[in-house]
């Protein structure tokens, strides 16, 4: 199965209406992810960085379609991705918003993937408390369910961070100064 390139993914963020705001945060959580993703490679973990990075680059790839239509931008993302022949991206991309499971296993694409969204603030690199806040802000609209999903799914984030970070030599504040990214990343 294929695994996008970067310029791959420019094309399709080009083909599916990506707006600027929107191509500027994925393409910081495809450069976090690739960070990350690196670093476990480096300590052992059978990681595929393009596939942690296409996962990133895509994961809002069908945002701009679902904000016109109103459908689950991530289910719709796993198609778009599927359609293109990136069926090992799909998985990641559908489960950006929510993992289906956590702690089984190695650590893999799909939680960096997630990890690197909640990561990344429009575009800038922030603490998970900082993110979980904004997505309350934005998302909730009031609903103290909703809110509360929100605050449950960060809570799964902050175990995660912990398992992801574990025997690196990288914590979750060096994202900030490694993941820089530039429009030639």
């Amino acid at each position: 199965m294929a695994i996008p390139t970067p310029e791959d993914c420019r094309l399709l963020m080009e083909r599916y209406r990506m707006p600027e705001h929107i191509r500027a945060h994925s393409l910081l959580v495809g450069r976090v992810a690739e960070v990350l993703a690196s670093a476990l490679r480096d300590r052992g973990e059978p990681i595929r960085v393009e596939l942690a990075l296409a996962g990133g680059l895509l994961h809002d790839i069908a945002k701009a379609l679902c904000l016109e239509e109103d459908c689950n931008h991530a289910r719709m993302g796993q198609e778009i991705c599927r359609r293109h022949g990136y069926d090992e991206v799909g998985p990641l991309v559908a489960e950006h918003v929510f993992l289906s499971s956590t702690g089984n296993g190695r650590r893999n694409e799909r939680e960096i993937v997630y990890y690197a969204d909640k990561r990344v603030c429009h575009a800038s690199i922030v603490t998970l408390e900082e993110r979980r806040d904004d997505i309350i802000r934005r998302y909730a609209q009031g609903d103290p369910r909703r809110r509360e999903q929100i605050r449950h799914n960060f809570q799964i984030c902050k175990r995660l961070e912990a398992r992801l970070f574990a025997g690196l030599n990288l914590t979750p504040p060096d994202l900030a100064q490694l993941a820089t990214v530039t429009e030639e990343n």
